[in-house]
């Protein structure tokens, strides 16, 4: 009974392993990814800043005493004030100016009145042509300083009111320059106004690149681990003597750009041309041997031997037997064997 016991668990652990290599194993779940067939340019990765498009420290118009400053962060509209001016030496001027100018017009009509009687004395022949010439002159002397008179009453008035520091832009008040109860000079700094609204991305690139740039041209931003595109608005074609460098102003419409963040733009450095890319987690290298995994029709793992080109930011050209479509591994690869099954994760 013992050697037949003994015969049956031999004859079974013997079988175990033809059981174990019967046994298929389940598909591998992988994260794939499309290869791309177009046209691209090679690209250089350069800094850059968010700015705003205005951004001015406000300065009086005028001299006096400050009465009041916007609060830091507050939002100001155009037009509207951003600092008051202590305006009661130029109100007490304008009735100084209003006062002379009515004594000049008192003795306007005081003068056209007497050369109506000189022109009728004339007339009886009771007044000379030189008493008349004397009082047509004082009249068009008088008429000058009435002018002046406006002039300076029109002054004092304008003065009053940039009394009124204006913003010329909407915008937040970031720094105030002066405290109220300072005294501030003309054309001194009052406040920094900022339109956070506006802005924009300001790079400086090399020269090499101004030949691959033109206006509208969508670049890739990086900002905190996330790339998007942004068109280049304006190309400024003047390099500097030293850094040989000129500046590049590309659109910031993503609102979470803050005014001061730094980000990396991605700038052509050669002309486009036709190729596969795939990206950058695609690339599998084992050794001397670099290949990508492609996945067939029928979920299948394919082993593809390629070379890289250029590099296209997240992208990266292959040159091999890939073409445009191909769906290729980019997690999940590390130890997939050609010919293993696998499944798409999400598909």
């Amino acid at each position: 009974m013992k050697n037949i016991l003994h015969t049956l668990l031999i004859t079974s652990l013997a079988a175990l392993p033809i059981l174990a290599l019967a046994q298929t194993p389940p598909p591998a779940p992988v994260a794939v990814d499309e290869a791309k067939l177009d046209t691209f340019s090679a690209s250089m990765w350069v800094s850059g800043s968010v700015i705003s498009r205005n951004d001015a420290r406000i300065g009086a118009e005028t001299d006096g005493r400050i009465t009041w400053v916007a609060e830091v962060g507050e939002q100001v509209e155009m037009g509207k004030p951003v600092a008051t001016i202590d305006a009661t030496d130029l109100e007490l001027e304008l009735q100084d100016n209003k006062a002379m100018l009515e004594s000049l017009q008192a003795r306007e009509r005081y003068l056209k009145n007497n050369l109506e009687r000189l022109n009728m004395l004339a007339a009886n022949n009771n007044a000379s042509a030189n008493q008349i010439d004397e009082a047509r002159a004082e009249l068009d002397m008088i008429i000058q300083d009435i002018r002046r008179a406006e002039i300076a009453a029109a002054q004092t008035s304008r003065r009053i009111d940039q009394t009124r520091v204006l913003a010329p832009f909407s915008g937040i008040v970031v720094e105030r320059q002066l405290q109220v109860g300072e005294f501030v000079a003309r054309g001194a700094q009052v406040a920094r106004l900022v339109d956070t609204q506006n802005r924009e991305i300001r790079a400086q690139a090399p020269l090499s690149v101004s030949g691959y740039l033109h206006e509208g041209l969508e670049v890739s931003i990086e900002h905190q681990h996330v790339e998007t595109l942004s068109p280049v608005k304006r190309v400024i074609p003047v390099g500097d003597e030293r850094s040989r460098m000129f500046e590049v102003r590309i659109a910031a419409n993503n609102p979470n750009w803050v005014i001061g963040s730094s980000v990396r733009v991605a700038l052509p450095n050669s002309d486009p041309r036709k190729l596969v890319a795939v990206p950058r987690d695609a690339l599998v290298l084992r050794g001397s041997e670099m290949f990508v995994l492609r996945v067939t029709s029928d979920n299948m793992v394919e082993k593809v031997s390629v070379d890289t080109g250029i590099g296209l930011g997240s992208l990266v050209e292959v040159i091999g037997d890939v073409n445009g479509g191909d769906r290729v591994i980019t997690r999940g690869a590390e130890r997939l064997q050609p010919g293993q099954e696998v499944v798409i994760a999400g598909g």
